[in-house]
């Protein structure tokens, strides 16, 4: 019986011996490879960012995609209240982290977006053509789909109205259904659409659409809810609480 004892405990011993070890590598390893990660991270952003302005080129490296997305995109900071450009309100501000504090955000009011909050300053993206003038805009948008929120780019013509890509780049959709979402076929419907309508947003996503409508984009098949939260998403964005008035102001011209 004693022999017994000194056995199991030997053995529990040992388990929690290696799982000591094993907690102090796997620790290890994550502080340690912090900073690879966020590198990796921004490095991924820049890519998407670069894919919604039309410069990503497959296969393209890591040097390539710093260079391009040096030489060709700027980041800003927009006031959503009056659209106008304003000083990065820190060194590292985060406008998803400033959506959480209720100091630096608004209360989304009569929207079904799925979020509750919107910071009050959001990035943009503007990305110059070879002579240096602002060719695209990139909208950073997120919103609720079938199970999360779903994030992504939108990218709109210098004309403050045509939109030329949807990419979504984070999003938890039914593989097959609403991860369509991220399918090329679909993102390139959007190229040539138009967001406003005398003045108002018009763009929607809808069931058959026509074609030759500039205001409308064909539904997800089956994915309703998906499609709705796509459609919720880019109207709140482009709207009077999201970037409307930074589009309708047109900033970047001055």
């Amino acid at each position: 019986m004693s022999a017994k004892k000194e056995s199991l405990g030997k053995t529990v011993g040992i388990v929690v011996a290696v799982c000591l070890v094993c907690s102090i590598v796997v620790s290890g390893a994550a502080v340690g490879l912090r900073s690879l990660q966020q590198t990796n991270a921004a490095l991924d952003k820049k890519s998407n960012i670069l894919t919604a302005a039309g410069l990503y080129e497959t296969g393209m490296s890591n040097s390539a995609i710093e260079s391009t997305y040096s030489e060709r995109v700027e980041q800003r900071y927009v006031d959503l209240d009056n659209g106008a450009f304003v000083e990065a309100p820190s060194q590292d501000y985060d406008m998803y982290k400033a959506a959480k504090v209720t100091e630096t955000s608004t209360k989304v009011e009569g929207s079904n977006v799925g979020f509750q909050r919107r910071p009050n300053v959001a990035s943009v993206y503007l990305v110059r053509d070879e002579a240096g003038d602002v060719s695209r805009i990139i909208l950073p948008v997120h919103g609720s789909g079938l199970w999360d929120l779903m994030y992504g780019f939108l990218a709109v013509d210098a004309d403050g109205q045509t939109v030329r890509e949807l990419i979504y780049y984070q999003q938890k959709e039914t593989p097959g259904l609403g991860g369509e979402v991220q399918n090329p076929a679909w993102q390139a419907k959007w190229d040539g659409k138009e967001l406003y309508e005398n003045g108002e947003v018009a763009i929607r996503v809808v069931k058959n659409a026509n074609p030759s409508n500039p205001h409308t984009i064909d539904a997800l098949s089956g994915a309703t809810l998906t499609s709705n939260g796509v459609e919720n998403t880019v109207r709140y964005w482009v709207g009077e609480q999201g970037f409307g008035q930074f589009l309708k102001n047109q900033a970047w011209r001055s």
